[in-house]
């Protein structure tokens, strides 16, 4: 399907890989590593705002307002790394581009953690938490191009979804260890020490485990065949040159899979405080279960797209999710249970398109231009609709209108929808590497 589809030859695949399953846990864990580090942020969003940013006499918002729009610019630097890193993937392989990675980020999070407060530094303190997120998104653009590459690619015949379903395995075990650690802080803490230094021990903790996952990346096999390492290497823009319909494809694929994604598993917690009143602790600990219960999901989700194809799971995520998303966060009131039940809801709608995003995008690129031709494209779409989720949701808020958020989610998982059923089959067709 790739040949046709880029008018490309294809070649003799590269042998499969000798050890699956240490591959898949060179890029769980330290993708888990990746995302532990950059989802401790959105966890600790309002003790961030507290801290870093001045308040405003006539808008309480105001701070959190400008955590998210951070937020939110750390993913605009992720097409940036999806295109340098996934660059790096293409030309030198997928190990050293994964090395990169989870250097960039153990250093970022650290950045975090010593960021001044405003009443110490003044204007220097947010300076330095919008660098320490810039550095950040490169390092979670160019993650996403090259673990997702490097998964597929290590797949033996039929488990490409499964070993897809690893890329949010890892995700979300990274989100959960720091929603927990969150929690925990949150729960024995006063509100005095969380402000005063609490807030920083998980981003020095994801510090180190960096190092960790760096020490384990040191012995994953490199994916990428010897006729590809042999070849002209590629040049930066040559994804989006010579494949404007696959990269197009990319962002309609990704569109509402990324704002259901961050709305679900990253912005509940806090649209279910400021708009239904649930407590803080509630809050967290809603998405703290709802995680490990996505998380269990996935694996599943990748068997059975490998066994019924990639379309019909995502057209279950594209359709539910345009029908539910109004009636399900329309729903939330000041209930543990129900702000419970309402996120899970979501985990199984969300699973159709989370378990086999990897697959269905290096299913797209040939191998010479994979990790750039997904990595900038997608980033791109996550930076402009995931990405700004919390601020739209906050600023809908802010502006009198929370209710429109929910029909603005639906919207774009209805779009993406329409892509999905124009989408060839690439399910059982044999990968070219």
């Amino acid at each position: 399907m790739v040949a046709i589809m880029t008018g490309m030859d294809t070649e003799a695949p590269a042998p499969p890989t000798r050890r699956p399953v240490r591959q898949l846990l060179a890029a769980s864990v330290g993708n888990a590593v990746e995302w532990y580090d950059w989802y401790a942020y959105t966890f600790l969003a309002t003790y961030i705002a507290d801290q870093v940013f001045p308040e405003s006499a006539d808008n309480s918002l105001v701070p959190l307002l400008s955590t998210f729009a951070v937020f939110a610019v750390g993913f605009f630097m992720r097409p940036v790394g999806g295109l340098l890193m996934g660059a790096i993937a293409d030309r030198r392989g997928r190990r050293a581009a994964l090395t990169v990675t989870i250097l960039l980020m153990g250093g970022s999070s650290l950045l975090v953690g010593l960021t001044p407060t405003y009443a110490a530094a003044g204007v220097l303190a947010p300076v330095v938490l919008v660098l320490a997120r810039l550095l950040q998104g490169l390092s979670v653009g160019g993650e996403f191009a090259a673990s997702t590459t490097f998964l597929v690619e290590s797949a033996g015949p039929g488990r490409r979804g499964l070993f897809s379903s690893f890329q949010y395995v890892s995700t979300t075990a990274g989100q959960l260890v720091a929603s927990g650690i969150a929690t925990l802080l949150v729960d024995t803490l006063s509100e005095e020490r969380m402000n005063g230094w609490g807030w920083r021990v998980p981003f020095v903790f994801g510090a180190v485990l960096s190092l960790v996952g760096f020490w384990i990346r040191q012995g994953a096999q490199e994916t990428r065949s010897s006729a590809q390492q042999r070849a002209p290497r590629p040049a930066l823009f040559e994804a989006l040159r010579r494949h404007p319909r696959e990269s197009l494809l990319i962002c309609g694929i990704t569109a509402g899979g990324t704002i259901a994604y961050y709305t679900w598993t990253s912005y509940l917690p806090t649209y279910a405080e400021l708009n239904a009143g649930v407590a803080k602790s509630d809050a967290l600990l809603a998405g703290t279960i709802s995680l490990a219960f996505f998380g269990l999901l996935q694996p599943l989700g990748g068997m059975l797209s490998d066994r019924f194809g990639r379309r019909p799971p995502l057209l279950f995520f594209g359709v539910g999710f345009a029908l539910l998303s109004v009636p399900l966060l329309h729903s939330l009131r000041d209930s543990f249970a129900v702000l419970l039940l309402v996120q899970c809801a979501g985990m199984v709608l969300l699973t159709g398109f989370t378990s086999i995003s990897a697959a269905v995008n290096a299913e797209v690129f040939p191998p010479r231009v994979r990790a750039a031709g997904i990595g900038f494209p997608y980033s791109l779409t996550v930076a402009l609709f995931g990405g700004t989720a919390p601020y739209v949701g906050t600023l809908f808020k802010d502006l009198g209108h929370a209710g429109l958020f929910p029909w603005y989610v639906a919207v774009l998982c209805l779009l993406s929808s329409l892509v999905y059923l124009r989408l060839p089959e690439t399910a059982h067709k044999e990968l070219e590497r």
